[in-house]
């Protein structure tokens, strides 16, 4: 037996036993109808906080910097803000009208938490998440990668309740930590580790069992509260679990080789378009790789100062969540358009790439296999209103493009909310009608393959 067919059969073996795809896609294989059959269905959320620049019409910067372009369905023109996206129009769809009900009323400085799982968290008092849009697919295609969803952010961690610095939460609501180290990223989806590693598995599976065991008669004693405590806490136990599980079955499956030239894997946030464009490149080689079909980036937390703050240093512009606060000063509504336009610049290079890569099975190129969504949970100055929304790629998914999408009723210029820059016009009443954004997630989560007619508290999809 040959090189190629030895290849073949282990591929072939570790499908059949369940493991699923332990190999990257390989054209070789592809060919004649052999090996594969499908191909990956990709799903990627970008998260920016603090919103976009959204003028009044009478103001001179209207024209130039307002976030939605002019126009509407087809015929639409990019202000200067998106106009990084224009190669890529045929591509891309803009929506607008559409946000999360139980979010209307929270300031934006606490509603990033809410943008994929519409949960109604409120913006103070006891605090409950649901699962986010990622997770619910990671939970269908999870099983057929090495990890079931990749989880980034530009401060890492879970942050607090209302303060999230993660996009992705569980089943049970909780955080699922998010990544800012590009070594690290690195290392997990593409560097195996030690000889050891299958031993230590096995043994912190033991533990766990052991724990599991240990606990299971404690609950009887313990007082409601302390029972759903130790609930909470076993139920991170089995999220460990399952995940161990997932690991051994993967331990002897070899990493995938990926071209690591254009990553500069020590870039700090402080490196802004080093640091963006090597997270994006992770993201691609971890799809082309299909090391997972499911990833998320949030690239800032909501009310200010951290890490992603310096971000705008790549356009030279001071602390990315000012400029919001800086917009009816000279230069303002420039300078937070400058920051939205690099971001979109950012995504769109990003969704090139994947534009540029065919699909070894022959099905188009990996943006027709994959929906990139880019967004953020509030419009004008801290209001959750009107969310500003980019996807990109889905052709074969069933997403037509080259569209500027709006819904809902009575802010079809995007003015109701524009102009603010102070608390008091997120506070104010908007006398408008918009649409769950939830029913655009029911329609991804379709498309992707889930069967499903709701999700975040609304029932039926949007017609996109």
């Amino acid at each position: 037996m040959n090189n190629k067919s030895l290849l073949l059969s282990r591929r072939t073996f570790l499908r059949g036993t369940g493991l699923a795809l332990a190999l990257p896609w390989f054209e070789t294989f592809a060919k004649g109808g052999r090996g594969l059959t499908e191909t990956p269905r990709r799903f990627l959320s970008v998260y920016h906080p603090d919103g976009v620049g959204l003028p009044l019409r009478s103001d001179p910067a209207w024209r130039d910097w307002s976030w939605f372009p002019r126009g509407g369905g087809k015929d639409f023109e990019f202000t200067k803000v998106l106009d990084v996206l224009e190669p890529l129009r045929n591509d891309v769809t803009i929506y607008s009208g559409l946000s999360h009900p139980a979010a209307r009323q929270v300031h934006g400085h606490s509603n990033a938490d809410q943008y994929l799982t519409g949960a109604p968290i409120g913006g103070e008092g006891p605090y409950r998440n649901t699962i986010s849009l990622d997770q619910v697919y990671a939970e269908q295609a999870g099983n057929l990668t090495r990890h079931s969803s990749l989880v980034m952010s530009t401060n890492g961690g879970v942050g607090g309740p209302r303060g999230a610095q993660t996009q992705s939460f569980n089943r049970e609501g909780r955080p699922i930590p998010a990544m800012n180290k590009p070594k690290e990223i690195f290392d997990l989806l593409f560097v195996a580790g030690s000889k050891d590693a299958a031993a230590r598995l096995a043994r912190s599976k033991s533990a766990l069992d052991l724990l599991m065991d240990s606990t299971r008669s404690l609950g009887r004693q313990l007082s409601r509260r302390d029972q759903e405590t130790l609930k909470q806490y076993l139920d991170a136990v089995r999220d460990t679990e399952l995940k161990l599980t997932k690991a051994q079955g993967w331990i002897d499956a070899p990493f995938p080789k990926v071209d690591a030239r254009n990553l500069h894997l020590d870039a700090e946030p402080k490196e802004a378009r080093l640091y963006f464009q090597t997270m994006y490149e992770l993201i691609y080689l971890a799809f082309l790789s299909d090391s997972t079909r499911v990833a998320t980036f949030q690239l800032g937390r909501e009310n200010g100062e951290g890490p992603h703050d310096l971000l705008s240093m790549a356009v030279g512009l001071g602390a990315a969540h000012g400029l919001t606060h800086e917009v009816k000063k000279p230069g303002g509504w420039e300078n937070l358009g400058t920051y939205n336009r690099y971001q979109a610049e950012e995504f769109g290079r990003f969704a090139q790439r994947l534009k540029d890569t065919p699909e070894p099975t022959g099905m188009g190129n990996m943006l027709d296999n994959t929906l990139a969504m880019h967004g953020s949970a509030s419009s004008s100055f801290h209001l959750s209103r009107n969310y500003p929304i980019i996807s990109a790629g889905g052709r074969n998914l069933g997403f037509a493009n080259g569209r500027y999408l709006k819904f809902g009723k009575g802010n079809e210029d995007n003015q109701a909310g524009a102009g603010i820059d102070s608390d008091a016009g997120w506070q104010g009443k908007v006398e408008v009608e918009e649409l769950p954004l939830a029913k655009l997630f029911v329609t991804i989560l379709q498309r992707l393959g889930v069967e499903t007619d709701s999700f975040g508290g609304s029932t039926g999809a949007l017609t996109v």
